[in-house]
């Protein structure tokens, strides 16, 4: 039996694998930011304090009366009032959602098509006539989304998941007189809302593990989408698969049940809620 050792191999000892200079590629590709839509922020705020149904009551109204009417006044109307919400609940900048570079970058192509279109009014350069109508309306329904997205961000903000479903159960109270499956209706309801950040979570974890692995930069349009396709094909499993086990939580559970009804408060601030709503809702309606 001969024994050798590296000095007799006339050469070098094979670094191991340790050792080895790992090289990875640069690869910088879209990021998935912290989207805090429906994450309930703590708080002592009025707004905290005050009923859930009166918030859903009052986002349902002012959505529907704007969007019925998207003009720029009545638009502006309602982004004052959620400015005015968003202080007096004290919503710290960090709860903004953070869209990533490409989400901007697609604003920008959308405007452009609408911008080429025309229309009245028309915008005069010295010998030429540029119409902005189109443009003028791509601005407005974006404003209209930017509106509603907020309005809803900010009910999310000011109110825990858990009270949603007692809110709503209440409002639902008349469509029981039709047999209409109210019970039914705010669990789906709820289950979407409480579900929302999970979602979210889920998209981030499926990114940051395909990065981890370091998968090749796309080298044309077509390898782009294809890892999209991939991504969204993930999403799309991994959502099946909790929404079955949560299916089967709630089976285990004994099914959906009844919903509890909560009661509404009639404070003062209750009151005040109603008469700006009020207000707000004919105002957008007038102008």
């Amino acid at each position: 039996m001969t024994v050798t050792d590296s000095s007799t191999r006339g050469g070098s000892e094979r670094p191991s694998r340790s050792s080895r200079p790992v090289q990875r590629s640069r690869r910088r590709g879209p990021t998935v930011t912290e989207v805090n839509l429906f994450r309930y922020v703590p708080g002592d705020s009025p707004l905290h304090r005050l009923w859930p149904g009166t918030k859903v009551s009052s986002l349902i109204g002012i959505g529907i009366v704007v969007s019925l009417h998207p003009s720029w006044a009545g638009e502006g109307i309602v982004l004052a009032l959620l400015a005015l919400g968003m202080v007096v609940a004290r919503i710290p900048l960090g709860a903004l959602p953070r869209f990533p570079r490409w989400f901007w970058i697609g604003v920008v192509i959308t405007a452009v098509a609408p911008a080429l279109s025309g229309g009245s009014p028309y915008l005069h350069i010295g010998a030429s006539r540029i119409g902005l109508g189109g443009f003028d309306e791509w601005a407005r329904f974006s404003l209209l989304v930017i509106v509603l997205i907020g309005s809803t961000a900010l009910v999310g903000w000011t109110t825990r998941a858990a009270d949603l479903a007692p809110a709503l159960a209440t409002l639902a109270t008349p469509a029981r007189l039709v047999r209409a499956p109210v019970d039914e209706m705010v669990v789906v309801v709820a289950l979407a809302i409480r579900c929302m950040p999970l979602l979210i979570d889920e998209l981030r974890t499926l990114w940051a593990a395909r990065r981890v692995r370091n998968p090749p930069e796309p080298d044309s349009f077509r390898d782009m989408v294809r890892e999209v396709q991939d991504i969204l094909v993930t999403a799309l499993v991994s959502s099946t698969r909790r929404a079955r086990e949560m299916a089967d939580a709630i089976d285990a559970r004994g099914g959906v049940g009844s919903t509890i009804r909560s009661t509404p408060a009639w404070r003062p601030g209750e009151v005040v809620v109603w008469a700006l709503s009020a207000a707000v809702v004919v105002g957008v309606a007038i102008v």
